[in-house]
């Protein structure tokens, strides 16, 4: 991780002073993180961070906002960052990214157009509520277009759809030792402004956005703070471990519950029935062709023609 931070400060060198510059390949990793939030703290044109501030009306998600034009990947930087000691709430923001993650390591594809975003948090939970917190922030996710006039709907466990198609991915990664979470990552991606011509012919049959479906150009920074402020209603609400109304809420807005889904679990293990529900784990709840009940922990989720 130290290399790839190292690379990232390289391609920004004229962001800071010639000797820091210099000093790149020798620093340590305190030090190497000074620079990065030295750079992140310089506006960028896309997303500027000044705007997104001035909508939002947190205590401290968003307090410490770094923006970059490109990284790697908006969640690595965020664990570094987390590693050295940023404070709960910070939020890593990228125009681009080149290694974007999604679930089961896949590439989750970031050109220019959409809002890529890591927030740093720091539970006392134990790491088994972990899972939770993906869920929270798909009603985040969900309330958030859904303010925007947008039928934004739920797929378990970390997608939001906009007419069955896709239109933002959650990555949630968790640091634990001894039984002890040190940090969770939650990463975003929405396809705000997203051409979705440029992805992938596989990807843009599956996915949207958010100017495709609204028919208007989307303000990144506006919806950037509204989802913040989203984002910690629901995150308090979490560490009050007030999970029904979490739950609640995500049923409400759910595109799972009620279809037909196949699931593809670890060793090519595949389960096909109705999900019937989500149980307080965030567990899906898999009525098998044969009347059998399942409880789903986690797989790939593929909504299919019963």
């Amino acid at each position: 991780m130290k290399k790839s931070m190292q690379e990232l400060l390289s391609k920004n060198k004229e962001k800071i002073s010639k000797e820091s510059a210099e000093k790149i390949l020798r620093i340590d990793e305190a030090e190497i993180a000074e620079f990065l939030r030295e750079i992140g703290s310089q506006e960028i044109e896309y997303i500027p961070s000044g705007m997104i501030k001035k909508g939002l009306t947190t205590e401290y998600i968003g307090k410490e906002i770094y923006s970059f034009n490109e990284v790697e990947s908006t969640n690595s930087v965020a664990k570094f960052l987390a590693k050295q000691g940023s404070p709960e709430g910070t939020v890593i923001i990228s125009e681009t990214q080149t290694k974007g993650k999604g679930r089961r390591g896949k590439k989750w594809e970031s050109p220019s157009g959409g809002i890529w975003l890591s927030i740093i948090l720091k539970p006392d939970i134990d790491p088994s509520k972990a899972p939770l917190i993906t869920l929270a922030t798909g009603v985040a996710v969900a309330r958030t277009l859904r303010g925007m006039n947008i039928d934004a709907r739920i797929k378990w466990p970390n997608d939001i759809l906009i007419n069955n198609k896709k239109v933002c991915g959650i990555l949630t990664e968790a640091n634990a030792k001894f039984n002890t979470v040190e940090y969770v990552i939650v990463g975003v991606g929405i396809d705000t402004n997203l051409n979705v011509d440029v992805l992938t012919e596989d990807v843009k049959k599956r996915a949207t956005s958010l100017s495709v479906e609204a028919k208007i150009e989307i303000s990144e920074s506006e919806t950037v703070s509204n989802f913040l402020n989203e984002f910690e209603e629901i995150y308090d609400l979490f560490k009050l471990e007030q999970f029904d109304e979490i739950l609640y809420d995500w049923r409400k807005m759910s595109q799972t519950i009620g279809s037909y889904v196949e699931i593809k679990q670890p060793l090519g293990k595949v389960l096909k029935g109705t999900a019937v529900g989500i149980n307080n784990q965030g567990a899906l709840i898999l009525e098998l062709n044969n009347g059998e009940l399942k409880k789903v922990i986690s797989g790939e989720c593929t909504l299919k023609e019963n």
